[in-house]
């Protein structure tokens, strides 16, 4: 399998991923979904992932194992930025689960118009229409089973839509923070595995996002204070060794946490959401003709040189962008 690289925004300098335990979802995508399928349903069952996200995140042996000073190091993470300091953070978990200073090291732009990233994550778009130029179908989830077979009535909104896919990486900083400014018109949870979202995996396993277990927020923009960019669905999708998504909307930095519920008006910008450890992924969909991606980043996803896993087995130009959260990833349409 290739190796993966992406683009550092702004720098537009082409890096190589380090890929989190690469080898084993190899194994695991390859070997074992093909010679042993009930092992491999297994594995990626909620059970095991769970049982696997405490070894690993929780406990004693799990901080002895990855040895947290060496943990940080590696993965470039800025203790500078971090609201609690560096002796608190003393197993993985706490260093999974870190809050920042969001409003100093994450500035966020003040054009109302601009759709903001949701996460600190490396980026892809797309869309559902098959005139546009970049439709890409059934590559990363099945659009129907992505927000649910049932529901109708966000399926014909979103049908020709488009998307952005944002890629967590263990390294990150695992809050979700909110992409437009609306009201809330739905919220619920889709039940599924826990497939890795490693791009060896995505590619190997086709639509993973649609399959892992996820929670969908159906945001309404076209309110009185909103980003006017029609309905938004923000879907998020969990992966191996995630527990769960804890709901944790805040006005003011972290404070007065509380879950995402039907009729509440959301600020764009604000932390939404917390991945339990591990790798994990949004996913935004947008109404067709309400959004332009930021050119940046559509040039980025057909970089000439840039080795990517998605481009090699998708046969199309797919080079992932890395975001920060807060950072304008595109502006309304209107």
């Amino acid at each position: 399998m290739p190796g993966h690289q992406y683009i550092e925004r702004g720098t537009g300098k082409v890096v190589t991923e380090q890929l989190f335990g690469d080898p084993v979802v190899r194994w695991l995508y390859s070997s074992v979904r093909e010679k042993a399928p009930f092992l491999f349903d297994a594995l990626t069952s909620s059970r095991v992932s769970s049982a696997l996200g405490l070894l690993n995140y929780h406990s004693w042996v799990g901080s002895k194992l990855s040895g947290n000073s060496r943990l940080m190091k590696e993965c470039s993470i800025d203790l500078g930025e971090c609201i609690d300091p560096p002796e608190f953070l003393d197993t993985p978990k706490k260093v999974f689960e870190r809050k920042i200073r969001y409003w100093e090291t994450r500035q966020m732009p003040e054009l109302p118009e601009l759709i903001v990233s949701p996460a600190d994550s490396r980026m892809l778009v797309g869309s559902l229409c098959e005139s546009s130029s970049f439709w890409i179908k059934n590559k990363f989830f099945e659009f129907e089973e992505l927000i649910g077979t049932d529901k109708a009535r966000w399926l014909e909104t979103f049908d020709g839509g488009d998307f952005a896919v944002f890629r967590l990486t263990p390294d990150k900083y695992h809050y979700n923070h909110c992409p437009v400014s609306g009201e809330v018109l739905d919220f619920y949870e889709l039940h599924g595995k826990y497939h890795s979202c490693n791009p060896g995996a995505v590619v190997l396993l086709v639509t993973p996002y649609s399959k892992n277990k996820r929670t969908v927020t159906i945001i309404d923009t076209d309110v009185p204070g909103g980003s006017y960019v029609g309905l938004v669905a923000m879907v998020e999708v969990v992966a191996l060794m995630i527990g769960d998504i804890l709901q944790c909307y805040s006005e003011n930095k972290y404070d007065s946490q509380k879950k995402i519920e039907k009729a509440m008006f959301v600020k764009k910008g604000q932390p939404k959401s917390l991945f339990r450890p591990g790798s994990s992924t949004t996913v935004l969909l947008f109404q067709k003709g309400r959004i332009e991606f930021s050119p940046e980043i559509l040039s980025n996803m057909r970089h000439p040189f840039a080795q990517s896993r998605f481009t090699h087995d998708f046969k199309t130009p797919l080079v992932e962008t890395d975001v920060k959260v807060r950072s304008w990833i595109g502006v309304a349409f209107k």
